[in-house]
């Protein structure tokens, strides 16, 4: 998953950056192997025993904390943080093949309990590994990083994105020099090595302290990074890698998201608005696409003397309508039903339906979190280069708000946020794919928040990866009701057989 937009003019190179070669190997207990970036691995990593306990509220899973270092760059003398790690076992152990590691995606979503989703939804792949994920570094229950108050995440996200007067940039630029400001004041130190870097060392302790001595993996959005990367510095310990939805680890957060205010706009107007003009008997938005949009324009700015009160203190603002709409489009597994539900509903609040009150609070009624944003500014910050220079900020993201308006208008806040954060020492990963087994990467040609151009530059990247294409616009194919994609991945993982050349899959059905 993912949040949107940033860059700039004058390029600043962050200090200390360094090409990652393959790492030194140390001997563990487990009698595999531990990777450090620069030196000793303390014993008391390596000989460390997870203590597993049934998770709560999770039945299926078990649960333990890791010990890591704080910086596995510097391993012998730093704090010690602990990171939270879950495990589904294979449900038939006497044909179980391995370890199937996964992670979340955003940066700042949770991994520790999607083994068990996971497992429900790939009862065969289930049945042949331990599916394992932890939370990252950085978020609840593994070390969590620090940065805003409730009350200063909603200031963040809270006037209009829209407006671009010099007040409203100026307070803009303010609250997110504040936000860098925060998360290193309030971090403990904490806050330079919430990186996918040192994410993946901590993988490969826990792969280590599980004793295995080759992992497969899957991950989906940003976790596709997490997979690259780990594969890039550790590639001696994949056995098989599934990239679903990739984000664009070629290159940098800053390019990336960079691409993501047009990305998310297609996916509107091209996908969503259509579709919603073809069921004008229904929800009453126009019988044109133009038509649709003009109404929601009209709604939003409708919105901004009077938002819709949703109860329990929750208003629907512009910017509230901007975030669950393209919130909504990302991925339509539930039809973009709700979402037009929920539009209805707004044009006649105080007379709505209950179910349509109850969509909009679905759509509208929350964003994010503190705990999502601060993992998510501390990983994009830290893992690559980002320009400084703010004028030239400012004027590029009035741009992306006059042509991409419904993420491009927030990207200000984003971008200013990286351009004011300390300079990174994380190492820059490039990847390349060599020695890799053959891996499989999934995207679709709309996905609107890891767009299909920067899924081509990854896969390129990769050397001797195979791109499934999906149609559509989802974000996050396997395990999304496409037979097609569930059974390439299923094989490929089950028997190592992937595609002998690129190859495609069609949208899963009719979005409803």
């Amino acid at each position: 998953m993912r949040v949107f937009g940033k860059r700039r003019w004058r390029r600043v190179s962050v200090a200390g950056l360094v090409t990652v070669a393959t790492a030194a190997l140390l001997p563990a207990a487990t009698g595999s192997a531990v990777a450090a970036g620069g030196g000793h691995v303390p014993a008391r990593y390596t000989e460390q025993r997870l203590d597993w306990h049934t998770c709560d509220g999770a039945p299926s899973l078990e649960c333990a904390t890791m010990t890591v270092p704080r910086d596995w760059h510097r391993p012998e003398g730093g704090p010690d943080i602990g990171v939270s790690v879950s495990r589904h076992r294979a449900a038939d152990p006497a044909a179980r093949r391995g370890v199937l590691m996964m992670a979340a995606g955003g940066p700042g979503g949770q991994g520790l309990r999607r083994p068990a989703d996971f497992a429900g939804r790939s009862p065969a792949v289930a049945a042949a590994y331990d599916i394992v994920s932890f939370n990252q570094r950085g978020l609840p229950l593994s070390a969590p990083l620090r940065c805003q108050t409730q009350e200063e995440f909603d200031a963040f996200f809270g006037d209009d994105s829209r407006d671009r007067s010099a007040g409203a940039v100026r307070g803009a630029v303010r609250r997110s020099r504040q936000l860098a400001r925060a998360c290193q004041e309030r971090s403990g130190g904490l806050a330079p090595y919430v990186t996918t870097d040192q994410t993946v060392r901590d993988m490969d302790l826990f792969r280590a302290l599980l004793g295995a001595r080759k992992i497969a993996y899957y991950g989906p959005s940003y976790a596709t990074m997490i997979g690259a990367y780990y594969a890039t510095e550790f590639p001696h310990r994949v056995d098989r890698l599934v990239l679903d939805s990739p984000v664009g680890f070629a290159g940098t957060w800053q390019t990336f998201e960079e691409g993501q205010p047009l990305s998310f706009q297609r996916r509107f107007e091209q996908d969503f608005l259509p579709w919603l003009a073809a069921r004008d008997a229904t929800y009453h938005y126009g019988r044109t696409a133009a038509e649709a949009k003009a109404k929601w324009e009209a709604r939003r700015l409708a919105l901004r003397d009077h938002p819709a009160d949703l109860g329990d203190g929750q208003r629907v603002t512009p910017n509230r309508l901007d975030f669950g709409t393209s919130q909504a489009v990302y991925n339509a597994a539930e039809g973009f039903a709700p979402l037009a539900t929920a539009l209805a509903a707004l044009d006649h609040w105080d007379t709505a339906a209950p179910a349509g009150r109850g969509a909009a609070r679905k759509v509208f009624g929350g964003y994010l979190s503190p705990e999502f944003l601060a993992e998510y500014t501390a990983v994009t910050c830290n893992d690559t280069p980002w320009s400084r220079d703010m004028d030239g900020w400012v004027r590029r993201t009035a741009a992306y708000t006059a042509k991409y308006p419904l993420v491009g208008a927030r990207s200000l806040a984003f971008a200013a946020t990286c351009a004011a954060w300390p300079a990174s020492r994380a190492p820059r990963v490039r990847v390349t794919g060599k020695g890799l087994p053959t891996t499989l990467m999934l995207a679709s040609r709309h996905d609107p928040a890891a767009h299909y151009e920067g899924a081509l530059a990854a896969h390129r990247a990769l050397r001797g990866s195979r791109l499934v294409t999906v149609g559509g616009g989802d974000h996050g194919q396997y395990g999304n009701g496409n037979r097609c994609v569930d059974t390439l991945v299923d094989r490929y993982l089950l028997t190592g057989a992937a595609p002998a050349k690129d190859a495609g899959c069609p949208a899963p059905g009719s979005v409803r």
